[in-house]
């Protein structure tokens, strides 16, 4: 006897989850970006799992094949929040760390350790190692002596006692950390990763934020406008909150909702040539002044200025200052 499906009837339900997909995938004149509203109400169903795996995988790749709008990122942001449970923490600069380094080695972690040294609280956030070939800060933070943390107390004593803390994104939104994860399944990465650079869970005093390819930044921009954030984007080298000293750097920022723009030139006459290796130990060497290198002096210096010009200095201020705090660093490690 054969058994047969049974006939469907009845008009099963919509799950309440797919109206976001529709709005995003309706066709070239159907489709439309959510506002901020929608955003938030869609990121909140994620992130309380009550979305199936099938459409979470076409919600994220919808929205990174159209690009995410402001309003998006905003209302993305509000929902992320809304559910953290934070404590209240004192932090000068919230410091993303999501793309690793493949030109050049990591010199903002030289750059965020020697400002902790000289009082200015960090806060360093990343989603681990997603892509091969690259190098990501959670490899370098026990050669660096920087703080790893794994839950919000020891944060809070991490930047008591040291000023720098740093605190995995699976151990504080796991469900953001989990959409990162799905790099290697989905193929692409999703827009998660351009999400969590805005984040800026503790209310930091400035939020950098470095996006790499062109176009993103005022989007980045234009979001924490929104959120009535201060922050700071640009395009550092490989994507991460480093300034390249052989090029312009372009300072895409916002304060009390209101924008403005400034231009850095670049530090160098010629460009550097690119290490033929990343040899972590190198780090630790420029670090104890065991050996002169210009790029990642120019680097370094002029990465710790920005987060100066992100706390209300003017341009010459901040160089003045971190290379005075360069100069004066504790080398010991």
């Amino acid at each position: 006897m054969t058994d047969f499906t049974s006939l469907v009837t009845e008009t099963p339900a919509e799950h309440p989850f797919a109206p976001f997909v529709r709005i995003l995938g309706k066709g070239k004149r159907g489709a439309r970006n959510m506002t901020r509203t929608e955003a938030r109400e869609a990121m909140g169903m994620v992130l309380d799992e009550k979305v199936e795996d099938t459409q979470l995988g076409a919600f994220l790749m919808l929205l990174r094949h159209k690009e995410e709008s402001p309003d998006e990122l905003a209302g993305f942001t509000e929902a992320v929040r809304e559910r953290l449970h934070a404590p209240e923490l004192t932090v000068d600069i919230d410091w993303p760390t999501y793309a690793g380094k493949k030109r050049h080695l990591p010199w903002y972690l030289l750059a965020a350790k020697c400002l902790a040294q000289n009082g200015v609280r960090v806060l360093m956030h990343g989603g681990g190692a997603h892509t091969a070939g690259r190098l990501y800060s959670e490899q370098l933070l026990g050669l660096l002596e920087i703080p790893l943390c794994r839950n919000w107390q020891a944060v809070g004593e991490a930047l008591e006692q040291h000023n720098i803390a740093f605190f995995p994104l699976g151990d504080w939104a796991p469900q953001l950390q989990r959409m990162i994860d799905l790099r290697n399944t989905l193929g692409l990465r999703s827009p998660i990763h351009s999400l969590a650079r805005i984040l800026n869970p503790l209310g930091a005093r400035c939020g950098l934020q470095s996006i790499f390819h062109p176009g993103y930044q005022g989007v980045h921009r234009d979001a924490s406008s929104l959120l009535g954030d201060h922050a700071i984007v640009i395009k550092g080298d490989g994507g991460e909150v480093e300034i390249n000293p052989d090029t312009i750097s372009h300072l895409y920022g916002t304060t009390d909702g209101q924008p403005w723009d400034e231009e850095w030139p670049a530090l160098s006459d010629r460009r550097h040539v690119k290490p033929a290796t990343l040899d972590p130990h190198h780090l630790v060497a420029i670090w104890k002044g065991d050996i002169e290198d210009s790029y990642p002096q120019l680097a370094l210096i002029a990465t710790m200025a920005l987060a100066l010009r992100g706390l209300g200095l003017t341009r010459a201020e901040a160089f003045a200052q971190a290379e005075q705090y360069w100069a004066n660093r504790n080398r010991s490690i």
